[in-house]
């Protein structure tokens, strides 16, 4: 692939520093910026298109060198040490860097299992806080997870470098419509009709470990500060929360922690379920 040399903060260096800090023309441009190992190893395994790679003029890693090679991109860009220094996010400045396209919103059947499980984040106002959800949606066995309503961008740096190579596997859609919301929920009980929707609150309601978690279900968290939103609320079959030691001077969980420890809910009551079936 064509490479092209960057010796100056040109035009093509500044979009590279925009992809990285502004929302609003990462969405334009249809792209993000993405450094770490992990991260891209990931994102060239499951498909995504990578545009173009960024790295500097120096000796590459056999890893680099690979990538370089084999992966079909637009346009490569090699960088002066000074540049490549400036526009890495790392202490350790990375050696390649990629640039990569966008994916489309959508709701499909397709991105469920035969035992749908999903999760609903409204309105995440943390970066951190979504990063770490997308990992633990992974890790934990969640089919797909949904943005809803006006929170931080998904395709932020620090979202995809705290989701580590989870962002790349985890289908993440974000819905800014909530009419097309209810209609793919409307599809799913249709296909499924035991699927339940489960709001989470930190007041008290359905201790999480009484509430059968086996079959299709959708999890619904709020945001960090206000919680689920009323119409979530209205919408769910039943609330639930994550019990807490009565002495406790915390009155919540930071609300990636409280979805984690209810995502392992789910996955170890139907893990348990599993195992008395294949016993049976």
């Amino acid at each position: 692939m064509a490479t092209t040399d960057i010796y100056t903060r040109n035009n093509v260096y500044q979009h590279f520093q925009v992809l990285k800090t502004n929302r609003n023309k990462r969405y334009r441009a249809g792209e993000f910026f993405v450094e770490g190992v992990r991260s891209i190893n990931e994102a060239v395994a499951r498909g995504w298109h990578v545009r173009s790679f960024v790295f500097g003029g120096g000796r590459l890693s056999d890893w680099a060198d690979k990538l370089l090679r084999t992966v079909r991109t637009e346009m490569n860009y090699r960088l002066t040490e000074e540049l490549l220094q400036e526009l890495s996010g790392k202490t350790d400045t990375s050696e390649l860097m990629a640039v990569i396209e966008m994916r489309e919103d959508k709701l499909q059947r397709s991105l469920l299992s035969d035992n749908p499980f999903i999760v609903l984040f409204d309105r995440p106002s943390n970066r951190g806080n979504l990063g770490t959800m997308i990992r633990s949606c992974d890790a934990l066995g969640a089919d797909l997870l949904i943005m809803t309503g006006h929170g931080v961008d998904l395709y932020d740096p620090d979202v995809v470098v705290s989701a580590m190579g989870s962002f790349f596997k985890l289908p993440v859609v974000r819905v800014a419509d909530n009419n097309a919301l209810w209609g793919f929920v409307a599809d799913v009980k249709r296909e499924f009709p035991d699927f339940r929707l489960i709001g989470t609150t930190a007041h008290k309601e359905n201790p999480v470990q009484s509430v059968n978690l086996e079959g299709p279900v959708m999890l619904m968290v709020g945001n960090e500060t206000m919680g689920l939103n009323q119409n979530f609320k209205d919408r769910c079959d039943l609330l639930c929360t994550i019990p807490m030691a009565e002495d406790s001077y915390a009155s919540s969980f930071n609300v990636s922690c409280a979805a984690s420890i209810l995502m392992y809910e789910v996955m170890r009551q139907r893990s348990a379920a599993r195992r008395v079936s294949e016993e049976v």
